[in-house]
Formats: C-alpha cells, sequence, structure tokens
C-alpha cells in the first residue's frame, strides 16, 4: 500500500483533501456518515493506517466526529460563542420565521449527573423544559434545558411559549450569558425523536451537550440538543440559541 506523495501531498493528506471537497460541495452534510478506513483505504490503494491518519487529521480538526461501533460522522461547523444568541434572534437575522413548541414543563429532583455539572447539590430540584424547535412549519431540533428550580422559581411555562428563555434571563433576573462548553456526537433517532423531527426510525442526528455559562463565571444552564443534520439553522456559524 502507498504511502508516497503525489503532486507533493502525502497520501493521508490527499483522502483528507478529498473529503473536504465533499464538504465544500455539499456532497457530504453534517450528520452524513464518512467513507470507513477500509473503504478509504480501497478506494484510494493505500494502509489502513493512512487512512486512520487522515479520519484522525479531520477529527482533530472538528470536521467529522467518530463513534466507536457506529462509524464517523461529519460534524457541525464549528461553534462560536462570542455572541450568544435567542433562537428567535438567530433565525430572524436569517429572515426566517421561527417557533418553538413546548413538549414538556416540570421540576425534577432525580437528575443528579446535571446538578452536579450545574455545581449544584445532587438533591436540587431542577426546571426541566423540552422544547420543539421549528423553522418555518418544519421542526430543526429538540431541546431539553435544564436550570435551577430554586434560582428561578418565576419562571412559568406560558412565558416561554412566547418569550426567549435567555431574554427572561437577561431582562427578569438581570442575568448575562457568557460562553458555553459543548460535546458534539452523532447517534440515532429512537420512535420517539423521529415522530418529532419527521424523520426515519435510527435515522442520524447530531447530539450537543452543552453547559452555559453566565458572565460570572458559574454555570447556569445544561442542554441536551437532538438536531436533523439536513435542517441544522445556521451552518455557517451557528450561534447557540435558547
Amino acid at each position: 500500500m502507498s504511502h508516497v506523495r503525489k503532486n507533493g501531498l502525502p497520501a493521508y493528506k490527499q483522502i483528507q483533501s478529498a473529503i473536504v471537497k465533499r464538504l465544500e460541495r455539499g456532497l457530504l452534510r453534517p450528520g452524513d456518515l464518512v467513507d470507513s478506513e477500509r473503504e478509504l483505504a480501497r478506494i484510494y490503494g493505500v494502509s489502513l493506517m493512512t487512512a486512520r491518519h487522515a479520519l484522525t487529521a479531520l477529527e482533530r480538526e472538528g470536521m467529522v466526529v467518530r463513534r466507536r461501533g457506529a462509524g464517523t460522522f461529519v460534524a457541525p461547523p464549528k461553534i462560536h460563542f462570542n455572541k450568544l444568541m435567542s433562537y428567535t434572534e438567530q433565525m430572524s437575522g436569517r429572515g426566517l420565521a421561527a417557533s418553538s413548541k413546548m413538549l414538556s414543563f416540570s421540576i425534577t429532583h432525580t437528575e443528579q449527573e446535571i446538578a452536579a455539572r450545574l455545581a449544584l447539590p445532587a438533591t436540587e430540584p431542577l426546571v426541566k423544559l423540552e422544547r420543539l424547535r421549528l423553522s418555518g412549519d418544519e421542526p430543526c431540533a429538540i431541546e431539553t434545558c435544564y436550570l435551577s428550580a430554586d434560582e428561578f422559581a418565576g419562571i412559568k411555562q406560558a412565558r416561554l411559549d412566547r418569550v426567549s428563555l435567555f431574554s427572561i434571563l437577561e431582562h427578569e433576573y438581570g442575568i448575562q450569558i457568557g460562553h458555553a462548553d459543548e460535546e458534539v456526537d452523532a447517534t440515532t433517532a429512537d420512535a420517539q425523536t423521529a415522530r418529532l423531527l419527521e424523520i426515519p426510525v435510527n435515522a442520524a442526528v447530531l447530539r450537543i451537550r452543552q453547559k452555559i455559562y453566565f458572565t460570572t463565571g458559574r454555570p447556569g444552564l445544561y442542554v441536551l440538543g437532538l438536531y436533523r443534520s439536513d435542517r441544522r439553522p445556521d451552518r455557517r456559524s451557528p450561534d447557540r440559541r435558547r
């Protein structure tokens, strides 16, 4: 198998370049499955190690995510947190009609791991908001958001049907959103997710888990989002939306 340079490029960089070109042309989109190491080795006539090197380099650059046992998927574009925007602000800025449908609103005492991520006691009650995000009439994401029920006891379900959570935190609680840490991977849609997002069961979806910090430096929100790979609101610089 070949490791030699062609046109001045090592073989693994040629594979990397070919995949990037497919991304740029829209032939591969966020959530799509990328050829496996074995398939790439066969197509380009290289060793498995060279093919693996190409995928590892793409993963390091944040262009793909590798999920053990499932394969390698196209990652969403790198997300910038210079300005965290509400969902309505983000979509309105692109001339699109945005809306949200409340799926559930509850107080939970059993999410100990999430409470720990928010630096709260394990028994701290959490507000749990589950919403369906729409662009026009099309569903694009399911987002489940957690925050302290004690600190934000005044948040009501009816208000969140009409006003963004970011706006409520800013104007009613005097809290500014700062930045976020996130984990991104690919998963498949179960029956309920598929029904809500109007996609086939087991279709690929992007899963984004975020810990959102206030400008004071403390974590205040934890969000789990499941996104349709073909309806990502902004593929160029998708600022986070609440």
